[in-house]
């Protein structure tokens, strides 16, 4: 598990608040945190084997940031966690890439979402509401992942997955581990990837730690640190001693189809001398698949493996094969995991903190309480309506639950326990910062300071976001060094961070710092004098606009004056530069509508203006073309006998095309289906090339999944 002893909101101790209630400036912030702290978790899960957080803290972690994205998909960062699987690979070992991703699962919590999962499986093939899919569901092994290549039948290679490109090369160890035959039975393909989960049962993992208390060592937490550490020993002897196992149920490149269905694969590679996690059940409906699920979390203490949910996956090989991957996973599987835990603590206290937009977010603080391994010390109440519905009173006996949020929650209320003389929690109409009036929009739940830059707050968490690692990273500049530059006026805005070499002198006689912290401090700023579009860009910290967005305007504008010439002249929602704009694919009016009303406030454009005189702003390399329709753009219109339009539009994009949702004289291709309307006849008065839907699939070429 990933273990923390505290399960803090953040590295700084601060809550947040509900997905509903950030706006989108709340919202960029917060998946910069998210990004910087799941990528610490994943490097000590995948390369160190000493996680600080348990599994269902790491799986919120994720829940969030995926929920954020949905609600604020144009905020979508180029190295969101949502796009990446596992952790860079350390050093140590030699690095080897996969043939086909290892990619992971995405999660589901309840039956609500598993039958959410059956839908997009339909919608994406384009199946009738009811049409049966049936599932294959297996325990999910609590393990390392790994790949074996077999050639000719004789193990080759061994991989640990790393961050699901490449991975460390631990054949030696991997030879000594159960289950992992060093040549298939029967008649296996010529060249074979078979993955699955190195693990340790629980046994072995007792009688592991009892011989280390005995000779006065340390303890593992628990059976997957072991396994971990076991794989990674660069002594095979050592790895050895570990009396690791694999299962394997799962493979990446084949040079032959190992079945049409899941379940036949399955019983092939147990043929091949694999041992697989079991037990499995093909499931024909939705009802069938939660029961195994409750099954099995009813009697998983009885297994001698650690499992915390069950995998579903799509039974049709064919099927797969069409639903592809998205981001980091594969759309035609699904890890349901086991309920959340709770607990029931005393609430000490509420607090209100302020975020970067003014945002007033409540906090509950509460008597440290141990919840599935993680002592609890805060929980998000989300915002003053939620208060007001629990009625949730300082002193009140609360139930709090780790799931589905990056930090716990206050579920309800003892009222029984409930002391006497507790009076109703009181919001602030005031900033708690600098006592401004906290203003609430009509119809909206949040409350914000009306402070703006006069708010320390808010200015101070602005710096730090055009600070941070992915805006300008200027190391050496944290939160308590701006809070102290903005408090004595030595920054007030971006640019005035490249002014600070004037004050070298002074900053090196400040209390804490001296000569060489305050020399090294004017080197790092002067480092990033020179700084692509796309993060000056993202590191103004306009509304919507992330590192995706940020990315997408840099390569369509090509430099800093024509971005501004092009905002300027978008004012206008009827101009040929708003057209543009919203023409870009991922540029969505309420995106153009930050961008341009941003540039449109005037302290905003002089604050730009002043920091582009102090860098070099350098332009963006024009991105590498790769497939079949590479630069192309397409749009899709009528319906499509075939397929549906979600895997169409995967089908352009592996081939290396932009899909867009309207016809202009950029258009490339229009690709018509039945009862093509209004977009079929521009498209002919542009004179743009039309496909139909055959000859569409021969020139998109055949797709297949990147990973059973």
């Amino acid at each position: 598990r990933r273990r923390r002893p505290v399960n803090d909101a953040s590295p700084s101790g601060a809550a947040e608040a509900a997905v509903e209630a950030l706006d989108a400036a709340d919202a960029r912030a917060e998946l910069a945190r998210l990004q910087r702290e799941i990528a610490h978790h994943d490097d000590l899960y995948h390369n160190r084997g000493a996680p600080e957080i348990d599994d269902a803290a790491y799986d919120a972690l994720r829940r969030r940031n995926e929920a954020i994205e949905r609600r604020f998909p144009e905020l979508k960062r180029a190295d969101s966690p949502s796009e990446r699987v596992g952790a860079p690979v350390a050093g140590g070992f030699r690095k080897v890439r996969h043939s086909a991703p290892m990619l992971s699962l995405a999660n589901a919590f309840d039956e609500a979402d598993v039958r959410e999962f059956a839908a997009r499986i339909r919608r994406f093939l384009d199946l009738p509401a009811e049409a049966p899919v049936a599932l294959v569901a297996e325990p999910k092994i609590d393990g390392l992942s790994a790949s074996l290549r077999y050639e000719d039948g004789a193990l080759a290679v061994g991989v640990t997955r790393g961050d699901g490109v490449e991975g460390e090369d631990v054949t030696a160890n991997l030879r000594t581990v159960a289950g992992v035959p060093a040549r298939l039975a029967g008649a296996p393909p010529a060249v074979l990837e078979v993955r699955g989960e190195v693990y340790m049962t629980r046994s072995d993992f007792a009688a592991l730690n009892a011989a280390r208390e005995e000779a006065g060592e340390a303890p593992y937490a628990n059976p997957r640190n072991a396994a971990a550490g076991g794989l990674r020993q660069l002594d095979p002897a050592a790895a050895a001693a570990r009396r690791l196992r694999f299962f394997g149920y799962a493979w990446g490149e084949a040079s032959e189809a190992l079945g049409e269905t899941l379940m036949e694969a399955r019983a092939r590679l147990a043929a091949f001398g694999f041992v697989l996690n079991a037990p499995a059940r093909r499931c024909e409906t939705i009802a069938e698949a939660t029961a195994f699920h409750a099954r099995i979390e009813a009697g998983r203490a009885g297994f001698d493996f650690e499992t915390d949910g069950v995998v579903y996956k799509v039974d049709r090989l064919d099927w797969q094969a069409r639903l592809g991957a998205v981001s980091r996973s594969p759309r035609w599987a699904v890890a349901h995991k086991f309920k959340a835990e709770e607990a029931v603590t005393i609430l000490e206290a509420i607090t209100v903190q302020v975020g970067r937009t003014g945002a007033l977010t409540p906090v509950a603080r509460l008597a440290p309480i141990a919840v599935g391994g993680v002592t609890v010390a805060r929980a998000t109440l989300h915002n003053e309506d939620e208060i007001a519905r629990k009625d949730i009173r300082e002193g009140d006996t609360v139930v709090v639950r780790r799931a589905g949020d990056v930090i716990p929650q206050v579920v309800s209320v003892d009222k029984d326990k409930r002391p006497g003389g507790s009076k109703p929690f009181a919001f602030p109409d005031r900033c708690p910062v600098c006592g401004a009036r906290a203003a609430r929009e009509e119809g909206g739940v949040v409350r914000r300071c009306v402070g703006g830059l006069t708010c320390g707050a808010q200015a101070v968490e602005r710096l730090r976001h055009f600070v941070a690692r992915d805006a300008f990273d200027m190391e050496g500049l944290g939160m308590r060094q701006i809070e102290a530059f903005w408090r004595d006026a030595l920054v007030r805005e971006p640019a005035d961070l490249f002014r600070l070499k004037d004050r070298a002198g002074d900053i090196a006689k400040r209390e804490g710092w001296g000569e060489t912290s305050a020399r090294n401090l004017m080197e790092a700023i002067e480092a990033r004098r020179s700084i692509p579009l796309e993060r000056f860009v993202f590191a103004l910290g306009i509304p919507r606009i992330g590192r995706a967005t940020a990315r997408l305007l840099a390569r369509h504008y090509g430099s800093l004056d024509a971005l501004c010439a092009a905002a300027g002249a978008a004012r206008d929602s009827e101009s040929e530069a708003w057209r543009g704009l919203t023409a870009i694919d991922g540029i969505g009016p309420k995106a153009a509508a930050d961008l341009v009303g941003f540039f449109a406030e005037r302290r905003n454009a002089a604050a730009v203006a002043a920091l582009a005189r102090e860098v070099e702003i350098e332009a963006p390399e024009p991105p590498a073309a790769s497939g079949s329709l590479a630069g192309k753009t397409v749009v899709f219109t009528g319906k499509l006998e075939t397929m549906g339009r979600a895997e169409a539009k995967a089908m352009a994009q592996a081939a290396g095309a932009k899909v867009v949702g309207s016809v202009s004289k950029k258009t490339d291709y229009i690709v018509a289906g039945a009862d093509a309307g209004s977009k079929l006849s521009k498209a002919r008065e542009l004179g743009v090339k039309t496909l139909a839907e055959a000859e569409w699939r021969e020139l998109a070429g055949p797709r297949r999944a990147a990973e059973r």
